[in-house]
């Protein structure tokens, strides 16, 4: 590791543009669409992630029913190697040099999002489930931090207990902008997620399948501001590893 390098990663001022909060509210949108697609023309689950899946398969296994219980492995086993590929990915592209794994991964999704909009309907729902799950996962896995504040870009139950629990600290220290900085972050992040699911449940009506280019669209904006920042303004950073990992 050269010098360059070590000091790039000590320094905790710089914030890149894979940790701004615009970023992650367009990535938790997308995760809004796609919860509301899968549910509503996929099988009614939703691929965003596992706690449902782990209730189920308890559920079918302690009332006998083991095969059905076993199948949620699937969409599980899903969830879990997109966890372990986005932590060997980073470091493989990291010494190219060329773009961050958080950029491709973006492209990736948009990628995999776009063929599943050709997927007919009558193939089987789990292509579109595990699919899905994988892609969350590792999007869940990637995204970590927006400007310093714990984040998640798939599910909301985090957000909706840090909303309380920043407006209970704003209530109390009104002087506080960090509080009050905190508190809006987690509210837009509820409103990105419930703004996406509603816009696909109107592209769903709309279009069936064709609905999920809806999502490739914003994710395609998020590629092209994450894939400029790491050609220009940002190149020299290539090796900072974003705020949580």
């Amino acid at each position: 590791m050269d010098a360059h390098t070590r000091h790039v990663q000590a320094d905790d001022t710089i914030l890149l543009e894979c940790e701004r909060l615009w970023v992650f509210a367009a990535l938790i949108a997308v995760g809004g669409y796609l919860g509301a697609f899968t549910f509503t023309l996929r099988g009614g689950v939703f691929c965003n992630a596992q706690t449902a899946n782990l209730v189920l398969m308890g559920m079918a296994i302690g009332q006998g029913q083991w095969r059905r219980g076993l199948y949620y492995l699937i969409p599980i086993g899903a969830y879990f190697m997109g966890a372990v590929v986005s932590e060997l990915m980073p470091g493989r592209l990291k010494r190219r040099r060329l773009l961050r794994w958080d950029t491709v991964l973006v492209g990736i999704e948009a990628a995999v999002v776009f063929l599943l909009g050709l997927v007919p309907d009558d193939w089987p729902f789990q292509i579109s489930q595990v699919a899905i799950n994988f892609i969350c996962s590792m999007q869940f896995n990637t995204f970590r931090q927006a400007e310093h504040i714990p984040m998640s870009t798939t599910f909301c139950t985090n957000h909706i207990r840090q909303t309380g629990v920043f407006f209970t600290k704003w209530l109390r220290h009104r002087e506080n902008s960090e509080n009050r900085r905190r508190l809006l972050a987690h509210l837009l992040m509820l409103l990105s997620f419930s703004v996406g699911a509603a816009l696909s449940s109107l592209a769903c009506r709309l279009a069936g399948a064709r609905a999920l280019w809806g999502a490739v669209v914003l994710l395609l904006v998020v590629f092209a501001a994450l894939a400029h920042a790491d050609l220009t303004k940002e190149k020299d950073f290539l090796a900072l590893k974003p705020s949580g990992h």
